[in-house]
């Protein structure tokens, strides 16, 4: 690996636009979930490619990308636009504000970048700590959602590595979207790219409860009063990968323990998750790592979807927000003692008391009270568990396979964010970004169930890379 972090060349800005005969209504109004999410950062993420032909010239991958993005906008009209702000009076006073998105057609940012000492490998450090420069292949870095009304709604960056590969980042402004938008959206790029068609169309009706309609004001004069900036601290961030194997045991061990303490109790059988005993697996490590006090409260919080547990469901289609963080809270003492089935009961708990009634109520609660999500609302005593395994991040298939790997950007990151993605095999197998403050990330390391559960790499991940 380079002793130092090698520089990226930023070689060229280009603002793609929707073809000029697209047709589209000209505002979309924002639910509660996305104007709660106009503090937090772009969501950042990416993949690498390691299988382009060798007679595909960049200037000819270029200019694809641009016309196959140009058509994908048409569809995704809302990335496309800029945030708006009107201001409702009293008199001569501000009341309120309501944001929306003017769906201007102004553009998305295309960035052509080159880092020329910068490897495959290098990029993905199997086995050691992200490296900083990662963070360079992802613009608008420490943008907030509200930028958005003088910023792109959407910006792409793609870096050429030495050897021909590249990386696609994407950045999407957090207000009009969550992760399966998100995914949604480079999915769809990418099969525009490779058939010049879209199978599955996204749905821009965004949706409110009964009773409560457009516009969502929020209580303030001005912008200044709920915009919030943040900068992460010096975390260490790892990629971990856990194969199918090893979740089914997790899994198997917390079901047979929780199933021991039903037998006691002559409870109703619960059935764990593989998803929610990796979780609580990760949550005890993390917690010891920490060196919490017996009587520490600390809690575990997973993004959830809304969409498919509405009723009637929303569509997988569904373009906007909607999801909510579900959590479990449980004294550090109490967590380590009853075990992993306990804890993940207490996870297993939360997200099946994530009903349509319990959404609803959620909304009228905001409704009511309308307010901004800030990162500094997070708990540092807590782990955050973003992103999600179901994702179809491997099938953005642009015409040369399947990508290499996923990673993220610096946004939206403090110690204790953990993100899953599905592992690029595609056989159930999970792989989570973890980042802690560095004296908990060394601890966390040599945590003997974390040790117990984590895989080598597949070697299909660096198998041939430069």
């Amino acid at each position: 690996m380079p002793s130092s972090a090698p520089m990226v060349e930023i070689i060229s800005k280009h603002t793609v636009k929707p073809p000029t005969n697209s047709s589209h209504p000209p505002l979309c109004h924002l639910t509660p979930w996305d104007v709660a999410m106009l503090c937090p950062h772009y969501i950042q993420k990416g993949l690498l490619f390691t299988n382009l032909p060798p007679s595909l010239p960049i200037h000819h991958l270029l200019t694809t990308l641009k016309a196959s993005l140009s058509i994908t906008l048409q569809h995704f009209y809302p990335l496309a636009g800029r945030l708006a702000t009107q201001k409702h009076l009293n008199g001569d006073e501000i009341t309120s504000l309501h944001v929306f998105i003017d769906c201007n057609d102004q553009g998305a940012e295309f960035i052509h970048a080159k880092a020329g000492k910068i490897t495959s490998f290098d990029f993905l450090s199997p086995g050691d700590d992200i490296p900083p420069f990662v963070n360079s292949f992802f613009p608008l870095d420490g943008a907030v959602s509200h930028d958005g009304h003088s910023a792109p709604l959407l910006s792409v960056q793609i870096t050429e590595l030495a050897g021909g590969d590249i990386f696609i980042a994407c950045c999407f402004n957090h207000v009009v979207g969550d992760g399966t938008s998100y995914w949604n959206f480079f999915n769809a790029w990418a099969e525009i790219t490779r058939t010049n068609s879209l199978s599955l169309p996204p749905v821009h009706a965004r949706w409110f409860i009964d009773g409560e309609n457009p516009p969502v004001k929020l209580p303030f004069s001005d912008s200044s009063q709920f915009v919030e900036r943040f900068s992460p601290p010096a975390l260490r961030q790892r990629f971990f990968h856990f194969s199918a194997e090893s979740i089914a045991k997790l899994k198997k061990k917390a079901n047979e323990e929780i199933r021991t303490e039903e037998n006691d109790r002559k409870q109703s059988q619960i059935v764990i998750s593989s998803f929610q005993a990796l979780c609580a697996m990760i949550w005890r490590a993390i917690s010891r790592a920490r060196r919490f006090p017996a009587e520490q409260l600390t809690t575990c919080r997973l993004a959830i979807q809304n969409r498919g547990r509405l009723r009637p469901p929303q569509s997988p289609e569904y373009f906007g927000n909607s999801i909510y963080a579900v959590e479990a809270t449980a004294a550090a003492g109490e967590l380590e003692a009853n075990g992993l089935g306990w804890a993940a009961r207490e996870l297993n708990g939360a997200v099946n008391g994530h009903t349509d009634e319990a959404i609803r109520g959620k909304l009228r609660e905001y409704h009511a009270a309308p307010m901004v999500y800030k990162m500094t609302m997070f708990d540092p005593k807590s782990v955050m568990v973003g992103s999600s395994p179901r994702f179809d991040m491997y099938g953005c298939d642009f015409g040369w396979g399947k990508g290499a790997a996923v990673r993220c950007g610096p946004a939206n990151k403090f110690d204790g964010k953990v993100s899953a993605f599905p592992g690029r095999e595609g056989d159930g197998s999970v792989d989570l970004e973890i980042c802690l403050l560095p004296q908990f990330m060394a601890d966390f390391l040599l945590d003997p169930e974390f040790l117990e559960a984590v895989s080598p790499p597949p070697q299909s991940l660096t198998k041939g890379l430069k």
